[in-house]
């Protein structure tokens, strides 16, 4: 019996050809859409159209039409755009309620909208008496009525415009805008306005054209005065009793506006504003690499580059190529006091760089955001040197933020992003700009000053965040994985000129990381956060040598394997098994057991010897650490170990994906850290 062969898909789209019972029905609609079109079309005397549109009366209701049309826009431009901002930004009681009253016009009978404008600001009306005697206002049958009309109908189409445009606009840019020191209205008319702009001239666009056609509520509440409310709708419903062509002539026009105004938006009063910027997600396609548990080598490497920094960048003051400050260099300790998601205490000297390290969700952007003073979920009783900023606003805390997708303002080139901090804090132009260059150039970025986010690399938008913050002369500074989107070998240049200016800087630099080689090279102090508390705050080489956390362990490249210590001295792990410790804590401790990876031992038979700790299981996967590999055993009898050996012994052992092996680990092997 032969199957039924399934039907072709459409050879434009490569999908299922459309079901008729959807096809007829939309092509019906588009008929009963266009046939009044086609009617206007059809009946219009074009022979006797120049003359139609060329009579008084049309072309004074035409004048009388512009004018007020072009008044709505501004009256729905100067109060609608902030009603917009209020409702996408800000969240406020009866907010429903107020979006509820935008659209009401849009759904209201024109004429009902005319007798309630009637009511409120005729002469009889809640306000009209008040406006006729103490300014000698009066709306009804005048121009100013015809305004007022056509403003209340066509406001709305500008409102749900712009809200949509704002709604899709990410906080971050404004944010960030506010930590270089701009205050909110300079973040709006400089940042919001020009990224939300196809919105606002889509809804200004609808607006005007809404506004040139209003009817009803104009004749209700201005009436139908030649020259003084009479516009080009009314000339219509005129026409219609004693010239019918002439009516049909000044439908054609209105018609053809109507249209060239869709036409030239193209779609935009739905689509809203489309922000093309580069981020960290755009970098990785360029061979960086994302830090990430598990993820780094072994000790080795980590602990040769804690030898070579101490406890911490050397400090020597270097400020080489770099813009120079004024007058001696100010100094701005930090002591911090964060409640709500977060619960900690941070002091820090002048000068000091803290890596913020955890796992996702532990609060480390919360603790910035709280220090920003830009989250409700967390607050920061915040002193920076002598100054007590915690009741300023961002804009006057003299707190620069890179976040982790940069946020580069998209109408700006590299150099004015970089210099936006400094002209938002009254540096004149001609310095900024040369200040913004030298940061750019430093950062191996100069030659790229003129163009916009879009046309550089994750990498390369990154150091320009990175060059823009620090241009911004903060007095703290907060990094949120500044070197992410990074390749390896551009990673290590801006690190170097990274802790080459925090060498000479005057403030405290908080920098999220899930680099351990940064956390070891550019910070004096790690602070480990779990849950919004400190898991443990100390120099890089004691976080090294004895991690309280597994997933800072784990980050660092070694096995971690939290337990309680039993009365036999081992330690009963929390996932299974047992292990056998050289040093064990009290009996009932909580204590975190801390493995190398080049400590574990890979055979293919039992071990045979002094090891005290021997595991059966099943290598599940074998990655390259540099010059070395990483297999991941996985046992029944203990949590899955991470060994490091040499790609000769890995060929030796016949090592693959689901070959069984035995483990094994000395006792004296294992470092126990007390929880």
């Amino acid at each position: 019996m032969s199957r039924p062969r399934p039907r072709p898909l459409t050879r434009s789209t490569g999908r299922p050809p459309t079901p008729l019972a959807l096809a007829l029905p939309a092509v019906l609609a588009v008929a009963f859409l266009l046939m009044p079109l086609i009617g206007i079309l059809v009946r219009t005397e074009w022979g006797d159209l120049a003359t139609h549109l060329s009579a008084p009366g049309v072309t004074q209701a035409l004048k009388l039409s512009m004018l007020v049309s072009f008044w709505a826009l501004g009256l729905s431009l100067l109060l609608g755009v902030p009603l917009a901002w209020l409702l996408a930004r800000v969240d406020f009681p009866g907010k429903a309620f107020v979006r509820s009253l935008v659209l009401l016009p849009m759904v209201l009978p024109p004429t009902v909208g005319g007798v309630a404008l009637l009511l409120g600001f005729g002469r009889r009306g809640l306000l009209g008496p008040w406006l006729e005697s103490t300014f000698g206002i009066v709306l009804p049958f005048h121009t100013s009525g015809a305004v007022v009309a056509a403003t209340f109908v066509s406001m709305p189409f500008l409102v749900i415009s712009l809200e949509g445009a704002l709604g899709g606009l990410r906080p971050g840019f404004e944010e960030t805008a506010a930590s270089l020191g701009a205050s909110p209205v300079r973040v709006f008319l400089t940042v919001t306005l020009p990224m939300v702009a196809p919105g606002l001239v889509a809804g200004a666009a609808l607006t005007w054209a809404r506004a040139l056609g209003e009817f009803g509520a104009t004749i209700t509440f201005a009436g139908n005065l030649p020259g003084t409310t009479q516009t080009l709708p009314l000339q219509v419903y005129l026409l219609l009793q004693d010239s019918p062509e002439a009516a049909t002539s000044l439908s054609l026009l209105l018609l053809a506006i109507a249209m060239a105004v869709l036409i030239g938006l193209r779609g935009r009063w739905s689509a809203g504003a489309t922000l093309r910027t580069a981020g960290p997600a755009a970098a990785r396609g360029d061979g960086s690499v994302e830090a990430g548990e598990g993820a780094r080598g072994g000790l080795g490497p980590l602990a040769e580059a804690a030898a070579s920094q101490g406890n911490g960048p050397q400090k020597n003051g270097a400020q080489e190529d770099g813009p120079q400050k004024d007058g001696p260099q100010e100094k701005w300790g930090l002591h911090a006091a964060v409640t709500g998601a977060n619960e900690l205490t941070l002091d820090a000297a002048p000068g000091t760089t803290i890596a913020v390290v955890g796992p996702n969700g532990a609060g480390k952007t919360t603790l910035l955001r709280a220090l920003l003073g830009l989250t409700p979920r967390a607050h920061a009783r915040l002193s920076l040197g002598d100054h007590d900023v915690t009741a300023l606003p961002p804009h006057h805390r003299g707190v620069a933020w890179v976040p982790q997708e940069g946020a580069l303002f998209p109408h700006l080139n590299a150099l004015g992003n970089t210099a936006y901090g400094l002209r938002a804090q009254g540096v004149r132009r001609v310095r900024a700009r040369h200040e913004a260059q030298a940061w750019l150039d430093r950062l191996g970025v100069g030659h790229l000053a003129h163009r916009r986010p879009a046309q550089l690399s994750g990498g390369q938008a990154q150091r320009v965040a990175l060059a823009r913050a620090l241009a911004a002369r903060p007095r703290l500074l907060l990094l949120d994985e500044p070197l992410a989107a990074l390749d390896q070998t551009t990673r290590a240049h801006v690190r170097h000129t990274l802790r080459r200016h925090l060498d000479g800087f005057g403030g405290v630099c908080l920098v999220v990381t899930h680099d351990p080689v940064e956390a070891v090279s550019l910070a004096d102090r790690v602070l480990v956060l779990d849950d919004g508390r400190t898991l443990q705050d100390a120099p890089p080489a004691e976080v090294t040598r004895h991690p309280r956390s597994p997933w800072v362990a784990r980050m660092l490249g070694r096995n971690a394997w939290p337990g309680t210590a039993a009365a036999d001295g081992t330690l009963l792990l929390a996932g299974e098994g047992r292990l056998v410790v050289a040093d064990p804590p009290a009996e009932g401790t909580r204590a975190l057991a801390v493995i190398a990876p080049e400590a574990v031992s890979v055979h293919r038979d039992r071990p045979e010897g002094s090891p005290r700790n021997v595991w059966r299981g099943t290598v599940r996967e074998i990655t390259a650490a540099g010059s070395r590999l990483r297999v991941l055993v996985a046992s029944g009898q203990a949590p899955d170990l991470v060994a490091e050996i040499t790609p000769q012994a890995a060929a030796e052992l016949g090592l693959a994906d689901g070959v069984e092996v035995w483990t094994s680990v000395k006792a004296t092997e294992v470092t126990v850290v007390a929880l």
